[in-house]
């Protein structure tokens, strides 16, 4: 019975979504990436396009989301939005950086997106423009991998600080105590599988269509790059996802080494305590502020 009105609930509320679409102006964008992606499919393999394209994705999407915080740190007014402002950035740290997300990206991720072909035609995804699903299932698609990834990211992040192994692991991302955007995927190889694990499981899950693989890469860039950013940006569309953490939140968790595990949301960390050092951290600034003022 339970089933049956998940299921009500769920069917109902995608009539909902669809009478609401039937209402909204045409997509001006809709007809050139309807040609751009059949052109895709009428010149490359979907081999090509599977590894290539997953590949091309994830460099442009990773380094263009990281200008925005790159430039923030030559603009004097955007100062007072960076969370440590005693700890500024540093040519140093940030070439180190690069170079280690270089080896990374190229020399453990890359692997694993070779295997994207064989995936897909393993489980059968279409590549085709006719059975790309709706933006909104899209949109629906990809928060249900968030989900899934920020519990896999919450329990294992939090295991990679037990003291036994945290050294050997973990240590390399915390390198940095004031993050920077393009330090989100600076950590030790078997971090990087460990932890990158949890991207594929909701991929697993949902996907429908190649082209999920492609948008859930841009939204947990987006996410990761953004709490890692060390600038708290007021009107921060991404703030307008329920329960979603944000720069202050992780950036709490590079200054003390401890608390606020989870990757995007805040449900596990309030659920098991993980957050109470943040919390009271708050509520001492929001009392400093409240004597500055007077």
């Amino acid at each position: 019975m339970a089933m049956n009105d998940s299921v009500n609930i769920l069917n109902s509320a995608y009539l909902a979504v669809e009478y609401i679409d039937s209402f909204l102006p045409d997509n001006p964008l809709q007809q050139p990436f309807k040609n751009a992606w059949n052109y895709m499919l009428d010149n490359y393999t979907k081999f090509q396009i599977a590894t290539w394209g997953s590949l091309i994705v994830h460099e442009v999407s990773y380094f263009l989301l990281c200008v925005p915080g790159f430039i923030f740190q030559f603009i004097p007014y955007m100062q007072k939005y960076k969370i440590q402002q005693d700890k500024p950035e540093t040519w140093e740290k940030q070439w180190k950086c690069f170079k280690t997300l270089l080896f990374n990206h190229f020399f453990i991720q890359l692997p694993l997106i070779c295997g994207t072909y064989y995936f897909t035609e393993y489980f059968n995804i279409p590549y085709g423009w006719e059975d790309m699903p709706r933006w909104y299932v899209l949109v629906g698609q990809c928060f249900g991998c968030a989900v899934i990834e920020d519990a896999w990211h919450y329990f294992l992040h939090r295991l990679l600080h037990h003291k036994r192994i945290y050294k050997y692991i973990h240590k390399v991302h915390h390198e940095f105590v004031s993050p920077f955007g393009m330090q989100a995927e600076y950590a030790h190889p078997l971090e990087t599988l460990i932890l990158g694990a949890g991207f594929f499981i909701g991929i697993v899950v949902f996907c429908n269509h190649v082209v999920l693989l492609w948008a859930w890469v841009i939204c947990r860039l987006m996410e990761t790059i953004d709490v890692h950013s060390g600038y708290d940006v007021p009107l921060n569309p991404l703030h307008l996802v329920p329960f979603y953490a944000g720069a202050r939140f992780h950036d709490f968790h590079h200054m003390n080494f401890i608390g606020n595990y989870a990757s995007t949301f805040t449900w596990w960390d309030r659920l098991f305590g993980t957050d109470s050092q943040f919390i009271a951290y708050q509520e001492k600034e929001k009392k400093k502020q409240c004597v500055t003022k007077k």
